[in-house]
């Protein structure tokens, strides 16, 4: 395993590390959680990154069990903030008020007194951004985490941002990135690199589709992702025909560097030097392993280049979510 420093942090944080989305927080059995678990401590992994929204604490809960048998100090912990909680749906959001209950209950769920990385899961255009801003510091002066990060927010947003709470107030970015998923590259990666923020990536393996498990023409795989109605969001951002076919252009130029299409398409990811750690998902403790193996490996331009070349115009650049697209409130 391979570390890099979080953005100006003093974390040092395993370049491949693991998430909980779709797995921990129901996804699978109690006693595959923990074995995924151990299996990243196995391999090296030290960086955990979760949310209260997931499984509305269900995640958090089952690494609050599993983390408790480490010591505090073998381990970088990460949550989120701004998803909705309950049925109602004003618990949502980053309203001071929220912010302060929602840290409270993840570090209850979580079994510890502090996470090292809180990070703001969403933009909330409903709150001014110095509401927000402030709540998220007083986690941090309250020593509930060591320090922050955003998820998914525009260059605008986090402009206004560190105007409003300094040149210090993030450490970590996670955008969603990939092969098949550049858009990061056209502002926020640029703009974050300026004010020392790391990129923390979600989705490196494009919900699967980088695995190779999808096939042009083909049905998807019963136990596949976008076999999955809850992943039709997802599916619509990276799956396309095209992209099946190109991702099949991927595999000879994996075999030919001696690996697999999964650790090709991490490596890449993890080749610039914004990346600090890209987050991989897990069912099986084997998939945990494999992953891991990505960290050791350098590509050449060569191949970064064939692997443009196959690509060709697919990959997805110069755009952001939707739920970006939206404009934030201040009192200013």
């Amino acid at each position: 395993m391979k570390f890099r420093q979080l953005g100006s942090s003093d974390l040092e944080v395993s370049v491949i590390s693991l998430g909980s989305w779709l797995t921990y927080s129901g996804g699978i059995e109690a006693d595959r959680t923990r074995a995924c678990t151990e299996a990243a401590f196995d391999a090296g992994i030290n960086f955990f990154d979760t949310a209260n929204v997931y499984g509305r604490g269900a995640a958090e809960e089952a690494w609050g069990e599993i983390l408790a048998d480490h010591p505090r100090d073998s381990y970088v912990l990460a949550t989120k903030v701004f998803g909705q909680m309950s049925d109602d749906p004003a618990d949502k959001g980053l309203a001071p008020d929220q912010v302060a209950r929602q840290i409270d209950a993840s570090l209850r769920r979580l079994r510890v007194d502090h996470v090292d990385l809180y990070q703001a899961h969403r933009f909330d255009a409903d709150v001014p951004l110095e509401d927000t801003v402030e709540a998220l510091q007083k986690v941090v002066t309250d020593g509930k985490a060591r320090y922050l990060g955003f998820s998914e927010w525009t260059p605008e947003q986090v402009k206004a941002a560190i105007e409003i709470g300094g040149e210090d107030l993030f450490v970590s970015s996670q955008p969603q990135y990939s092969m098949l998923w550049r858009a990061p590259e056209d502002q926020i990666f640029p703009l974050c690199m300026e004010h020392g923020i790391s990129q923390v990536v979600w989705s490196p393996l494009a919900q699967g589709l980088l695995t190779g498990k999808y096939r042009p023409g083909e049905e998807f795989p019963a136990d596949s992702r976008f076999a999955q109605s809850s992943m039709n969001a997802a599916q619509d951002i990276v799956y396309s025909e095209e992209a099946v076919e190109a991702v099949q252009r991927l595999v000879p130029i994996a075999e030919g560097i001696g690996h697999t299409l999964p650790e090709l398409a991490l490596a890449w990811t993890l080749r610039g030097p914004e990346l600090a750690s890209a987050i991989t998902g897990a069912s099986r403790p084997e998939q945990v392993h494999a992953n891991a193996a990505a960290a050791g490996i350098s590509l050449d331009d060569d191949v970064v280049a064939a692997c443009d070349e196959a690509l060709g115009s697919l990959p997805v650049t110069g755009q952001t979510l939707a739920v970006n697209a939206t404009p934030y409130i201040t009192r200013r």
